[in-house]
């Protein structure tokens, strides 16, 4: 760390003072007691089905939902240049998940006691919520229906309160094979319920408000859901030779996602963090975001607690700006972009890899959305005659010392 101190005025925490905001219902717009009123909605839901999803569009969104026949991708109205941007993040975003997809295979091995195997197959009935609520998310369609597609699921539901135009031409450009025009948490009942003629689905998958994850967390024991994702991240561990301007883009970036999104900007440089303060307070937007806790300046005192810092903090979009510190050093994040070129912008576009991300500390328990999240990985036994004996001779004991009678009968009459 340089010798340089913190001016008078500063806005920079020393990291062993930080402490991350509590996230809860009593400040995201205003409402409280969230988790009671998504449980009523989907009590009547459950109860009276149809009509009241109905009813709930109606009073949330002004409208009746609607399925919307989806055109050809090339049938839409799109300017040239957006329209080769989005076919290109499909490309790039299908390529990465065929990449992973290659990981997962049907594959047995035998021995003397039989024959043992996994065999890999996809969930058949997706739902993908795509939120459009402050932003119609284009890039959210690709990223939640390419990987879906590229597993072999069937069925795939999109679900959106926005028609925006460039978020339908997407959702068709990825494969949807029916799209409906809700949201909130009828969406994510209808989905996990089933709404009318469609049947419900057997995963629920997509980023969304406080509302819809609520949703998505009260009916995970019916449905399988991707997890549950709180506002977003941004941790940006930098040195001294960092571009400013670059890293506070980045950080502005991540911050607008959301009134409760946070970027924190963390250095064992108080020298370039005091530059980065001033830079950031040279800019209404910037410096706004700084008064709302969306944007935090950090400094470790060493190189060791930077690294102890993001893994405690496992923050779902994760830059290593820092010529000292290796990947391999680093452990808990969604995404981790490394070096001043790798954008998260670029991971929340068009790189590839997916931008549905584990947020609030999930990430030091669970990846991010991949192709692994619509397959599933089931077993078969084979045993053969000897196993039969050997393997019942072995399994015996443990069957009689926990007690299961029937279990070591089963297995005596075969020995």
């Amino acid at each position: 760390m340089t010798n340089d101190s913190l001016a008078e005025n500063s806005i920079i925490i020393k990291a062993s003072d930080w402490r991350r905001r509590n996230i809860d219902d009593s400040n995201v717009n205003g409402a409280n007691n969230i988790s009671d009123k998504v449980s009523a909605m989907l009590k009547n839901i459950k109860q009276d089905g149809d009509v009241v999803i109905d009813q709930l569009s109606e009073q949330f969104d002004q409208t009746k939902p609607k399925v919307i026949e989806l055109k050809a991708f090339e049938d839409y109205d799109l300017s040239a240049e957006l329209a080769d941007s989005i076919r290109f993040a499909a490309e790039r975003i299908e390529k990465f998940a065929r990449f992973q997809k290659g990981t997962f295979n049907n594959n047995d091995f035998s021995d003397q006691y039989g024959t043992f195997g996994q065999v890999v197959s996809p969930i058949e009935r997706v739902g993908a919520y795509i939120p459009g609520g402050r932003y119609p998310l284009i890039s959210t369609a690709l990223m939640t229906l390419i990987p879906a597609k590229v597993a072999g699921s069937t069925v795939r539901i999109a679900c959106s309160p926005s028609v925006n135009e460039a978020l339908l031409a997407a959702a068709s450009l990825a494969g949807a094979t029916q799209f409906i025009q809700i949201g909130g948490v009828q969406a994510i009942a209808a989905l996990a319920f089933g709404y009318q003629d469609n049947q419900p689905v057997d995963i629920v998958v997509g980023p969304g408000n406080i509302w819809v994850n609520e949703a998505k967390k009260q009916l995970q024991s019916i449905v399988k859901i991707d997890g549950l994702a709180g506002p977003s991240e941004l941790l940006a561990i930098c040195d001294a030779t960092q571009p400013i301007d670059w890293l506070a883009l980045d950080a502005l970036a991540q911050a607008e996602h959301d009134p409760m999104a946070c970027s924190l900007i963390v250095s064992d440089s108080v020298n370039w963090l005091n530059k980065m303060q001033d830079y950031l307070q040279s800019n209404d937007q910037f410096s706004a975001m700084v008064n709302d806790q969306q944007i935090e300046l950090i400094l470790a005192d060493s190189k060791e607690q930077l690294i102890a810092f993001s893994e405690q903090y496992a923050p779902e979009h994760l830059m290593l700006c820092h010529k000292d510190i290796s990947t391999a050093e680093l452990d808990n994040y969604g995404s981790l972009f490394v070096g001043a070129n790798s954008a998260v912008a670029l991971g929340d576009y068009i790189t590839g890899p997916n931008h549905t991300l584990p947020t609030l500390r999930y990430a030091r328990q669970t990846g991010g959305l991949t192709v692994s999240t619509f397959l599933r990985i089931k077993t078969v036994q084979t045993i053969n005659e000897e196993g039969r004996r050997m393997l019942s001779e072995k399994a015996m004991p443990i069957a009689q010392a926990e007690g299961l009678v029937n279990h070591f009968e089963s297995m005596k009459i075969r020995r």
